[in-house]
């Protein structure tokens, strides 16, 4: 079945429009702008004419330099790009990976061995650790070309209580692919713009809460947040080792699939025939209304998205919300992450090959204050600070939250609600409409569905399910630990539904 057009309304009045079977993937672009990426799978299945890889490289390249001034989603190209294009090129078609000659986008807290990995941060300019990310190393096996690194909110967001999304000190304010006055959405803000523009079909990101799922339902993409561990952590610069993840942000879900098979170092024909098989027949899927009811727009999406599920043959349980959250939640779960925080970077900082300009938690909180004008001209580090102050992994504050949060989104979250309705999966809007950028007084968020299966370690997906005022809405699903493939399955089945309306009238562009 061919895979539903996607069409965004984009500043400049451009168009992404994608699917499956699309063999234009490799036409040259004409003068009014570049075409912007199709699907891989699309890509794959084209035809690959003799210099297949480079073509993909050069109007990926042009892409963004025509585009992204306007969007500053990219932080740095591989300066080794149209030679590792060029050597694909020569491999005879029986030793091809399975992602030959795709670009992809990787985000600047993923080590790569070709460029810097900052984490957008003043303290990181420069730094090369010589090593690639266990997920860049099975990319690059599969054959992809991995084109650059994207921007995102530094240090992944987890710097400052008062930010803005897709800031860094090194790359600046990334800004919406719809609307490039709204926020991207963070941490992976970067990834999900680059991949929504049209720069690459693949782009990976990294989540602690949110950090796939948001970006990628703001910007109008599939994002899938794999069920920790699923995925190699290694060469990542840490938040939180319980709750840390990888993950693929496509324009299809297939193609989220097909990547995240590729970085599992799983067969990806297996997982894209379960993928492609699914069906919501069948199917019994609870609706968290406790993740919704904070913006009548979205509301109405996930009505229609509901509709369209029942028409299709599944069961829906409605009204359903988590009872398990309970007072103090917020206090143990952010105490979770201050503590890991400190011990997994410290750790990762001990790892580099060559000491850099800060090599721990504290050298880094001085590098900020000596350099604030440069480091902190917006907002400060007081993240950084109560990180610091924590007592340790063997603290008793410490194993206490951790066990409290986890069984509050598992065995008494996720996993009871499951069980109590004899569901399948869990649907609730990804969140709501895109706000406006302000540096000053950071994020104005106003809801969404994230936490439960961040904490718990839960597969999490995001597909595009409608707009409201021309702003992208994503339909979260997530099920139990490990379901990743029939989550991605459930999306894909959702994919291919009809509609995805718009609510309201399309704001105008700036």
């Amino acid at each position: 079945m061919a895979a539903r057009t996607v069409a965004l309304l984009l500043s400049l009045t451009m168009v992404i429009a994608c699917g499956e079977t699309d063999t234009s993937a490799l036409a040259e672009p004409d003068e009014a702008g570049p075409e912007p990426a199709r699907t891989m799978v699309a890509m794959l299945t084209a035809g690959q004419p003799p210099d297949a890889s480079r073509h993909r490289v050069a109007l990926a390249i042009r892409r963004i330099e025509q585009q992204d001034r306007h969007h500053r989603a990219i932080l740095h190209l591989n300066p080794n790009a149209e030679r590792i294009a060029a050597d694909l090129d020569a491999v005879p078609a029986a030793q091809r990976g399975r992602l030959h000659g795709i670009p992809v986008l990787v985000k600047d807290n993923i080590e790569t061995t070709d460029m810097p990995t900052t984490a957008g941060a003043h303290a990181l300019a420069g730094l090369n650790t010589g090593r690639d990310a266990g997920v860049v190393r099975r990319l690059r096996e599969a054959g992809a070309i991995i084109l650059g690194k994207t921007n995102l909110s530094e240090w992944a967001n987890f710097r400052s209580e008062r930010a803005s999304s897709g800031w860094s000190g090194i790359g600046g304010q990334t800004r919406n692919a719809v609307d490039p006055s709204r926020s991207p959405c963070g941490s992976s803000s970067g990834s999900a713009v680059a991949v929504a523009l049209g720069y690459v079909p693949l782009a990976i990101g990294t989540e602690t809460n949110g950090s796939v799922i948001c970006p990628a339902a703001i910007n109008g993409v599939v994002g899938f947040k794999p069920t920790v561990g699923a995925l190699p952590g290694d060469g990542i610069i840490p938040i939180t080792h319980t709750q840390d993840t990888a993950g693929p942000m496509t324009l299809t879900v297939a193609d989220a699939a097909l990547a995240h098979a590729v970085m599992a170092g799983v067969d990806p024909e297996t997982v894209l025939t379960a993928v492609r098989a699914g069906d919501a027949a069948g199917l019994r899927i609870g609706i968290l209304r406790g993740a919704s009811g904070y913006h009548e727009g979205v509301d109405a999406l996930l009505d229609i998205a509901i509709a369209e599920l029942r028409r299709a043959g599944a069961t829906l349980v409605d009204d359903l919300a988590f009872s398990s959250r309970y007072e103090g939640f917020g206090g143990d779960s952010y105490a979770v992450l201050l503590h890991e925080f400190r011990h997994d970077l410290n750790a990762w900082f001990a790892t580099l090959p060559e000491p850099g300009r800060v090599t721990s938690l504290t050298e880094l909180i001085a590098f900020n204050r000596a350099h604030a004008e440069q480091a902190m001209p917006y907002f400060g580090q007081e993240i950084f600070i109560k990180a610091d102050a924590t007592a340790g992994l063997d603290s008793d504050t410490y194993r206490e939250a951790l066990g409290r949060i986890r069984a509050a989104t598992r065995e008494e979250g996720i996993d009871a609600m499951l069980a109590e309705h004899d569901l399948d999966f869990l649907i609730a809007p990804s969140t709501g409409p895109a706000w406006s950028i302000d540096l000053v007084n950071g994020d104005h968020y106003r809801g969404g569905f994230s936490t439960y299966p961040a904490v718990a370690g839960y597969p999490h997906l995001t597909v595009p399910m409608g707009t409201v005022h021309g702003l992208p809405i994503g339909l979260s699903i997530t099920s139990r630990r490990e379901a990743d493939v029939t989550v991605l399955a459930l999306g894909h089945a959702f994919e291919q539904l009809d509609s995805r309306p718009n609510i309201g009238v399309a704001m105008p562009q700036h």
